[in-house]
């Protein structure tokens, strides 16, 4: 029997474990194979799959991950509230590296991905005004709080397509027009998730100042992965106290819309 779980999480950058007693299950979409196999097990009394969106040891960069099967996987094992941990870099003074951002705001600077479950024949418009559910941030930012961590309550992330960082010329416009954080794999997550009815949650962890942002060294991968690798243990223990503080029945409407479950194929 296929275990469900009605609560997702999908690991990012050097975060590719969660849950250490899980079942691994290997999931077939119609839109070709995720990431990895999805290892379900428990926390708190809660059932949770979890997905690393770059496979195991990043093997998969951001333009080339099947967002579609993912989300699609998680879907088909039930899942219906969604936290995503991803890594991001700042645009502003005061968001600083180890910063948790919590973002309720989402700009797509992203080309060429497969964004949409809806390809026809009949016209469909899914409502994406909010990207994030408000519900799952506010239990997010109580438990980040609860940790102890510095989180910023609301946020606009600009999702740019990778796997290059910004020039400074684009860091000065992102950060001008007042986004403040950017980052390679929110866009199509978020509406994706939307488009399937799953409650979506962007938890940003600061890894870096953009280029130019605060201080005038360019972005490099060393950095990046020496801030996730210290700071990794606290989005776990975030997430570790999230899960069992989300209510079990929505009081949002981020499933407004959705498509029918049965319009594709299992």
């Amino acid at each position: 029997m296929v275990p469900s779980a009605d609560i997702g999480v999908f690991g990012g950058t050097a975060f590719y474990s969660f849950l250490d007693d899980v079942e691994e299950v290997v999931v077939q979409t119609p839109f070709g194979a995720p990431s990895a196999p999805v290892a379900v097990g428990r926390v708190g009394g809660r059932q949770v799959a979890f997905l690393p969106r770059h496979g195991p040891g990043h093997a998969i960069p951001a333009h080339r991950v099947n967002y579609r099967a993912n989300l699609w996987a998680l879907r088909r094992l039930g899942v219906r509230r969604l936290l995503a941990p991803c890594s991001v870099g700042s645009l502003q003074a005061h968001v600083r590296p180890g910063d948790f951002v919590v973002c309720d705001q989402l700009v797509d600077r992203t080309s060429g991905r497969a964004d949409t479950f809806f390809e026809g024949p009949l016209p469909a418009h899914v409502s994406f005004a909010d990207p994030y559910c408000s519900e799952l941030a506010g239990v997010a930012v109580g438990a980040a709080r609860g940790e102890g961590v510095t989180v910023h309550e609301g946020g606009t992330v600009v999702v740019i397509g990778g796997p290059r960082f910004s020039t400074r010329a684009e860091s000065r416009w992102f950060s001008s027009a007042g986004w403040d954080v950017v980052n390679m794999t929110q866009y199509p997550e978020a509406v994706l998730a939307r488009e399937l009815g799953i409650c979506y949650c962007g938890l940003a962890l600061v890894t870096d100042y953009d280029a130019g942002v605060a201080r005038d060294e360019a972005v490099t991968m060393e950095e990046v992965f020496r801030v996730l690798a210290e700071n990794v243990h606290r989005v776990k223990a975030v997430l570790l106290a999230a899960i069992p503080a989300i209510p079990v029945d929505p009081g949002c409407r981020c499933a407004d819309g959705a498509m029918d479950p049965g319009s594709l194929p299992a």
